[in-house]
């Protein structure tokens, strides 16, 4: 029986290129200049520090350009709040999502039974395998989940026949 994987990942590379960029970029930008201000990158949090809230939402924006450069989706992304403001520096911390969560694997579940789609469902700790009898129903399946607005990007892997 034809079956797919549906997951939730990032390329962490990807992101760590994008913050070596951003960091270039920032060091090119004259409204930058003289001002303290970096990006670094543990792990899969993202820390942005400047001396001012406003150069925060610009430096936020510099990655999100970047990031979408590399080809990584911006819904993955996860910003704090407000930035952290301690001393003389601002800083925000932007965590990845890696994974599909319970709460959206289930609500992608009620999705695909309220569709009528004739397939079954199977939650798989952070992962979604989906399986059919025909290809059509699969790939109906997959349109959906694509068209599916939950603030966080699918991908699809070992789609078998």
């Amino acid at each position: 029986m034809p079956s797919f994987d549906v997951v939730s990942e990032i390329e962490i590379t990807e992101v760590r290129n994008a913050v070596e960029n951003s960091t270039r970029e920032l060091a090119t930008r004259f409204d930058f200049r003289g001002k303290d201000a970096s990006f670094s990158l543990s792990g899969e949090v993202v820390t942005l520090k400047a001396e001012d809230d406003f150069q925060i939402n610009q430096m936020l924006d510099i990655l999100r350009s970047n990031l979408v450069r590399r080809n990584v989706d911006t819904k993955a992304m996860e910003p704090d709040e407000k930035p952290l403001h301690t001393g003389k520096t601002f800083s925000l911390n932007v965590k990845f999502k890696q994974g599909i969560d319970a709460l959206v694997a289930k609500s992608l579940v009620k999705k695909i039974k309220s569709s009528k789609l004739k397939v079954q469902t199977a939650i798989q700790g952070e992962k979604l395998r989906i399986t059919g009898k025909k290809r059509d129903e699969l790939q109906a399946t997959m349109a959906l989940i694509r068209e599916a607005e939950l603030d966080q990007p699918f991908q699809f892997e070992n789609f078998r026949d």
